[in-house]
C-alpha cells in the first residue's frame, strides 16, 4: 500500500462456542511501514468490559484495537468485517 502501510489477514473455522458462536476466529490488522499496528480487528481474547453500576459483567471477545484503545466489535458476518476494517482502513490513510 502507499507510504510503507500494509495489511494481513488470518481467519479460522473453530467450533462455535460461548465465546465465539458465529465459528470464525480472526485477526485483521493495518500496520505502519515500521510494522507497527495500527488497526486491527480480532477475537483472539477476552477484553474486560467498561465497569458500570449494577451492570452484568459480559466477557466480549469480538474488538477492534485501534492504536493504544480497545472497543467493542459487533460480528455480524464475515462481509461486514471486511467492509468495517476497509473502511476504517480508507479513513485512517486519508488523514496521513
Amino acid at each position: 500500500m502507499e507510504d510503507g502501510y500494509w495489511t494481513k489477514f488470518e481467519a479460522w473455522k473453530v467450533d462455535s462456542s460461548e465465546q465465539i458462536p458465529h465459528g470464525v476466529r480472526y485477526s485483521i490488522t493495518l500496520h505502519d511501514k515500521h510494522n507497527k499496528r495500527i488497526l486491527g480487528y480480532d477475537n483472539a481474547h477476552a477484553i474486560k468490559p467498561k465497569r458500570r453500576n449494577y451492570s452484568a459483567k459480559k466477557k466480549t471477545w469480538d474488538h477492534k484495537h485501534k492504536m493504544e484503545s480497545v472497543e467493542d466489535y459487533e460480528f455480524e458476518s464475515a462481509g461486514r468485517l471486511l467492509e468495517d476494517f476497509w473502511n476504517e482502513v480508507e479513513t485512517i490513510l486519508a488523514m496521513k
